[in-house]
């Protein structure tokens, strides 16, 4: 827990503000203790100790007014001379109370009267007390500040927080009616080739929406339930090819619990299908990987089409334009996010992002 967390904390105040007026006083009576040595003074330590904390006691019962006037007159724009006025009086009167208070203090301590007690505290004391007013009000304008500075810092940061995930639900509203609707133009072309399976891909794709849909509100997930829920896409895909599309995946299993944006690889599936797959004839063959190092997942979905036209930019459509923008948004500078000709032929899709694993992963085992 953080000194700033600990100081908002009502109960804490108050035994914090005793230790520090205490160490204070202790420091003061140290200084006069030596300095009566020095000067041959017969002052023992329990009387330095006792003088001092008597001093800096009045000051601490007195600090807590000068506080409550601190936040109240503040050196704003607009109000700087009505604080400026308020602050002078107060500072008189803080003097005032505590040579006041002090002189009863010293009564109780050397049983002398009053006017013994008070008139060395009027002749000595008197700027001294100005200027300890002033330190107490400087030092609470500075915790204040800073203190504000902090909400601030703390509000911007939710808000930077709030807004990405508004972004990030916008990007994946989008996404999920583009899969839907890839899917069903899909059901509906096989409709007129084959009816048994046009009614499989409608199970199977009754199923992945319903595990879409479950996880709507999530924005990462592990990357062995992101496999999960490409598997079933990809059977709904098999049905619709047959022997021309094959699939073959090398996970390491260490990535397994990894985190990854939640529907990542599924755009970059449908689009190794739709670009490298689907124009051909021939069979097809996609393949995903997924390995870990350095800090940093690597996951690459390759194809075994006709890859990028030699000298002509790649157009991204909605999927790829989706996947790139939540990774920035997700990772910002963290991720990496390329196309490049795959081992062979064809097209690979290779992303890196940071290695983010659940709470309870991070967190030592217990014995």
């Amino acid at each position: 827990m953080t000194i700033n967390a600990l100081v908002r904390q009502r109960w804490i105040k108050w035994p914090v503000g005793f230790a520090f007026w205490t160490f204070v006083g202790l420091s003061f009576a140290f200084q006069f203790y030596i300095s009566s040595q020095k000067a041959g003074l017969d002052v023992t330590w329990r009387q330095a100790v006792g003088y001092a904390l008597g001093d800096w006691y009045v000051f601490a019962v007195l600090s807590i007014p000068v506080i409550w006037v601190a936040r109240r007159f503040q050196f704003e724009s607009g109000t700087r001379a009505r604080a400026l006025a308020a602050h002078f009086f107060c500072g008189m009167a803080f003097s005032l109370a505590y040579m006041i208070l002090r002189a009863w203090v010293g009564i109780w301590q050397s049983s002398a009267s009053f006017g013994e007690a008070f008139q060395p505290l009027l002749v000595k004391t008197w700027h001294f007390n100005l200027l300890v007013y002033w330190v107490i009000v400087t030092v609470t304008f500075a915790f204040d500040y800073y203190r504000k500075y902090r909400e601030r810092e703390w509000r911007a940061a939710e808000l930077e927080k709030n807004l990405a995930q508004a972004k990030l639900q916008t990007l994946q509203m989008q996404l999920n009616p583009h899969f839907l609707f890839n899917s069903l133009h899909s059901i509906s072309a096989l409709m007129h080739q084959n009816v048994d399976a046009a009614d499989r891909m409608i199970a199977r794709l009754s199923d992945l929406l319903r595990a879409a849909l479950a996880g709507s509100d999530t924005q990462e997930v592990t990357l062995r339930e992101e496999l999960e829920f490409i598997r079933r896409f990809l059977e709904i895909e098999q049905i619709r090819f047959g022997d021309r599309l094959s699939v073959k995946m090398e996970i390491a299993p260490d990535t397994l619990e990894v985190l990854v944006p939640n529907l990542i690889l599924q755009p970059l599936v449908e689009n190794a299908i739709r670009h490298g797959i689907e124009p051909r004839a021939r069979p097809g063959r996609i393949e995903l990987k997924a390995r870990r190092a350095d800090g940093v997942l690597t996951l690459a979905v390759s194809d075994n089409g006709d890859g990028l036209a030699p000298g002509k930019p790649s157009a991204e459509g909605v999927g790829l334009s989706n996947t790139r923008a939540r990774l920035r948004t997700l990772y910002g500078d963290a991720h990496s996010f390329e196309l490049c000709p795959a081992p062979g032929s064809g097209l690979q899709v290779r992303l890196t992002i940071p290695i983010r694993l659940r709470d309870n992963e991070n967190k030592p085992k217990q014995a």
